[in-house]
């Protein structure tokens, strides 16, 4: 966070270039500040696809660029209205996408009616506050377990010991996967979400076999999961999904749908949590009147705190949209059929217009409408019930077991070309050890 606003020229700014996601985070929010009040709707070439990437440039089609849709206002209007903008056609890529990746990838994220809301509808059913209610009485005892692992040891990374575990244990409890395919699921999401991070995607390796090999183990996984609930069920949420629509109805998941939900649950649902978590943990850390509001007063304060961190960390970067016909309109400007529109959610979260002081982490901040979650509309994400516990029972635990705990050192971010989340690969963490349970 910038002590003061910087003019910037929008000519400077390109978001299509990976060094600029690499800049600090401070330079980048006043790139977006400066996009917000001189051109909101900036048009942009899409980013460059060398030879070695993820996409084969001879496999996609001519690219025709995208507008960074920055204001709020915007981004509300085009998410509310999936009938002049789709999803159907590539929603967490810019790029359009060799078939055989978005066959692979694809999941109701990237559907549009009638069949994203027959799938949603399925999927919801058993993903109520209602339906949860059992599972998300085991989030705290997940929390404690976590902790008796990380409060002796005094220094910890705080995304690979405390907040990567937490959502992904939760889901594959939830899904009824063993704990023994926990590394191979996160290395997995891991790499599906990295951008082409060098970390995940090494120089000289295929980066479209790393990708489509992670996405095969999920699908393995999930496939052998779901035989073995078809001869033997149980009580978690794969047998559900599976027996789903059993008396007669089209109240079921083909195996591809079941497939591309488990891949989008363990992906975005364990990245989300994940980030928010740490981002919040740093900001804590940076703002220490923030933090001694909060721990003052846990209970009180918790359900504005979580909200603020899910604000300032929007740990999902974009959605893309794409119209449907000549003449929609977007913040007075009109546009034709084809033209793709980028949602910057964390710009949406820092507009003037909706949120006082918008730079400030605010741990009582009250209204907060933000959009960490995606913005109103058909495809607000389906659990953001779910982390919001994760996140309040983590924090609650984390504040009684190793009050003083504290980041030290920056963060390491993940790298990449218009990264899909607002990722977080490290934070190292001390505190005074304590025993576990």
């Amino acid at each position: 966070m910038s002590d003061t606003i910087i003019p910037m020229s929008v000519d400077d700014i390109n978001l299509s270039d990976p060094r600029f996601w690499a800049r600090p985070l401070h330079e980048r929010d006043d790139a977006f500040r400066a996009l917000r009040q001189q051109r909101p709707l900036a048009f942009f070439d899409e980013p460059e696809v060398p030879s070695d990437s993820l996409m084969d440039p001879a496999d996609l089609p001519p690219a025709r660029g995208y507008y960074a849709v920055t204001r709020y206002a915007d981004i509300a209007e085009i998410s509310k209205n999936p009938a002049d903008f789709c999803s159907g056609e590539g929603s967490v890529s810019v790029r359009d996408m060799p078939p055989e990746i978005a066959e692979l990838f694809g999941s109701m994220i990237a559907m549009d009616d009638p069949r994203h809301a027959r799938i949603r509808g399925i999927v919801s059913r058993r993903f109520t506050p209602k339906a949860l209610e059992r599972l998300l009485d085991s989030v705290d005892e997940t929390a404690q377990e976590i902790l008796d692992k990380a409060a002796p040891k005094g220094e910890v990374d705080f995304v690979e010991d405390i907040a990567a575990p937490l959502p992904l244990l939760i889901i594959c409890d939830m899904m009824g996967i063993p704990r023994s395919a926990y590394p191979e699921v996160l290395h997995n999401s891991n790499v599906i979400l990295s951008a082409g991070d060098p970390e995940y995607f090494p120089p000289g390796e295929n980066p479209q076999e790393i990708l489509i090999g992670a996405g095969m183990s999920l699908l393995g996984l999930m496939n052998e999961l779901a035989e073995d609930r078809r001869k033997n069920p149980k009580d978690d949420l794969t047998t559900a999904l599976i027996h789903a629509g059993e008396e007669g109805d089209d109240d079921r998941l083909t195996p591809q749908e079941l497939s591309s939900f488990f891949i989008l649950l363990v992906v975005a649902g364990n990245e989300t949590t994940r980030t928010a978590l740490t981002h919040g943990m740093y900001q804590l850390t940076r703002n220490p009147d923030q933090r001694e509001i909060l721990t003052r007063d846990l209970e009180g304060v918790l359900p504005t705190a979580v909200e603020e961190i899910v604000r300032y960390a929007s740990p999902v970067t974009y959605m893309r949209r794409t119209a449907t016909r000549d003449g929609v309109q977007v913040g007075g400007e009109t546009f034709q059929k084809g033209d793709k529109f980028v949602l910057f959610y964390g710009s949406g979260n820092r507009d003037e217009e909706v949120f006082e002081d918008p730079d400030r982490f605010d741990v009582r901040r009250d209204p907060n409408p933000h959009i960490g979650f995606g913005a109103p509309g058909p495809h607000f994400c389906l659990g953001a019930h779910l982390a919001r516990r994760e996140m309040t029972v983590m924090l609650r635990r984390m504040f009684e077991r190793i009050p003083d705990i504290e980041a030290t050192a920056e963060p390491e971010r993940l790298f990449g070309a218009l990264p899909l989340v607002n990722g977080i690969k490290r934070l190292p963490v001390r505190f005074t050890p304590t025993p576990a349970r």
